[in-house]
């Protein structure tokens, strides 16, 4: 083979694979709604690999996945563009504000500011999901514990037998 024709095919692998990597990339930032589930399952799973994943839902954009755990705790994993930046929310640590549309909220987490930020979901079924395991990882343990061991009240009747 001449000098020139290996050079023309080494030429056109480049622009071949220029091509391919440029379509994947254009893609991935469709913003179709079809987010890598499975990868984010594997990176909490690696970040937190003692906590079972029960569910789990994507904002909107894809920029995040709240988890449901199997304890009833809650999790939180950012997409950093080349990660995901996992975190178990503590109960009582979160504070939610609803936004208007009804369809996500504002999330503050009293143990890591940087994953704070509004938060859209594509229906205000899942919105509303998220927001009840919040608000159940909201409410300690040691208030569970306690709403356990009292007697349910009826209204001044006696417990029914």
């Amino acid at each position: 083979m001449s000098g020139s024709l290996v050079w023309a095919i080494l030429v056109g692998l480049i622009l071949i694979a220029a091509y391919y990597i440029t379509r994947v990339a254009r893609q991935n930032d469709d913003g179709d709604g079809s987010f890598d589930t499975g990868l984010a399952i594997l990176e909490f799973g690696r970040a937190f690999p003692e906590e079972a994943i029960r569910s789990l839902h994507a904002t909107a954009d894809g920029s995040a996945f709240f988890v449901r755990l199997h304890d009833n705790k809650a999790g939180i994993m950012r997409n950093r563009r080349n990660h995901y930046a996992c975190h178990v929310i503590q109960p009582g640590r979160v504070r939610i504000v609803p936004l208007a549309n009804s369809k996500g909220f504002t999330a503050e987490f009293l143990d890591s500011p940087t994953q704070n930020g509004t938060f859209v979901f594509k229906t205000e079924k899942e919105a509303a999901e998220v927001s009840l395991w919040l608000l159940n990882n909201y409410v300690s343990i040691a208030e569970h514990e306690h709403d356990a061991g009292k007697p349910a009240d009826h209204g001044g009747e006696p417990d029914p037998v």
